[in-house]
């Protein structure tokens, strides 16, 4: 079956494109609203010596700061006001998720449907800010110790760093909102997306140069750009993979007309939860060494500096949490996102059942049991994506961070917005279709 990239490139039709009203307000909605954020990205901290900040960021810029570095887009090399990035919600985010399923209180808002769902979404909120006060605070003291960095330390400095951060981190959650409601693709998946497309030229210019000057192997970098377009295509056969169970309708009487049994299939996605896995992991791991890398980077010692460098890229307790996390989250959304007894139930309700299987709780168990063995697949996937680059990167000293998760964002968010463009072309392209209808009836009439 042709995915929804395939499908928009055979009918690819620019003058649709251009009749279609709706999808180039969305469109233009969004390129505007990247674009606003790309402009924050550049808007520094007040109180803050660029060249200390560049020199203290250059010998910390491994680990986890790189990557915090790459999500944002390099706002936190320049400490800008979108530092944190969007990372608070998405942390806030997680935690909703877990209390949901252990506070029967919020299970039983997730169970109201719309109404329950916006009073979750404002809990989120309110702990987005809660986590983003804690963070910048973090940032602002850790900045303050960091010698020169600061011009004039104090509360005054700290105070101003953690509304402008927390402010900026509200802004971006607004914004990533609004892209969903009123533009293209998911919001937030769009603003970490377009932060890491932004830092990839710049990347892949200092790797070439490092390699004329013969710092890095010509073989060295062709291997790595072989090993990306390997990665891509991987990503892409494993985002479509799907384990489609056969469901058999019986024949049925409707009024004086019988209708003949039909056959379809219930597909279920080797990678039911996409990319979330890997940013939920990478939010966490960002979220207690925030202040750890300012401390090690300016020579502290202890506790934060040890745990800044046990959390560089190839580290052993970085690769263990990071896949632990991933596939933790790899299951725990599946179980969120998709219900094998509601699946069953509404099998039964319209009459369908799986061959060999007898409908209600079997049914239930059996599709828990095939999702359960598949998104072991997935996360094994996943696992290998984010962690073998990181390896390769490790171990040949690449000055850039282009690992898997990079890639595996970059990829699924294109093919999620793809896919969405298709959608509304599709959409439009039906209500031509009822116009036209419409038109030809009064004509006859």
């Amino acid at each position: 079956m042709a995915s929804a990239a395939e499908q928009l490139a055979a009918n690819l039709n620019f003058g649709a494109i251009a009749r279609a009203e709706e999808l180039k307000k969305r469109i233009w909605f969004t390129l505007g609203a990247l674009i606003v954020y790309r402009l924050g990205t550049y808007i520094p901290l007040p109180g803050i010596d660029p060249e200390a900040l560049r020199q203290s960021f250059q010998q910390a810029q491994g680990g986890v700061l790189g990557l915090f570095n790459m999500f944002s887009g390099g706002a936190v090399e320049r400490m800008a006001i979108f530092a944190l990035n969007i990372m608070p919600y998405i942390s806030a985010s997680i935690i909703v998720q877990l209390l949901t399923s252990v506070v029967p209180s919020l299970e039983g808002l997730k169970k109201e449907g719309e109404s329950g769902r916006k009073i979750l979404n404002q809990y989120t909120r309110y702990l987005t800010v809660v986590l983003a006060v804690f963070q910048s605070w973090g940032i602002a003291v850790g900045l303050s110790n960091a010698g020169t960095i600061v011009q004039s330390p104090g509360l005054f400095f700290v105070i101003s760093t953690v509304i402008t951060l927390t402010g900026g981190t509200l802004f971006l959650m607004w914004l990533g909102e609004q892209i969903t409601s009123r533009g293209i693709g998911n919001g937030a998946s769009l603003i970490i997306f377009a932060g890491i497309v932004a830092s990839l030229p710049q990347a892949l210019v200092g790797t070439l140069e490092l390699g004329r000057q013969g710092a890095i192997s010509t073989g060295l970098i062709l291997g790595v750009l072989v090993m990306c377009a390997v990665v891509i295509y991987f990503i892409v056969f494993m985002e479509r993979a799907q384990r489609r169970l056969l469901i058999n309708y019986p024949k049925r009487q409707v009024g004086n007309r019988m209708y003949e049994g039909q056959t379809s299939f219930l597909p279920l996605k080797l990678n039911t939860s996409g990319v979330i896995p890997p940013i939920f992991a990478s939010s966490l791991l960002l979220l207690p060494t925030t202040v750890a890398s300012f401390s090690a980077s300016t020579g502290g010692t202890g506790i934060l500096a040890t745990l800044s460098a046990y959390l560089a890229h190839g580290r052993p307790l970085y690769m263990l949490l990071y896949a632990g996390l991933i596939i933790f989250f790899a299951f725990f959304y599946t179980a969120i996102v998709f219900n094998p007894q509601e699946t069953a139930d509404n099998l039964k309700k319209h009459g369908g059942f799986i061959p060999g299987i007898r409908p209600g709780e079997r049914t239930a168990e059996y599709i828990d049991a095939v999702l359960t063995r598949i998104t072991v697949i997935g996360a094994a996937y996943l696992t290998v994506i984010c962690l073998i680059p990181e390896f390769l990167v490790s171990y040949a000293a690449l000055p850039f961070y282009f690992g898997g998760t990079s890639l595996l964002i970059v990829v699924t968010v294109t093919m999620d917005t793809v896919a969405q463009v298709h959608g509304h072309l599709l959409a439009h392209q039906y209500e031509g279709l009822v116009k036209k209808a419409k038109l030809r009836g009064a004509r006859r009439r």
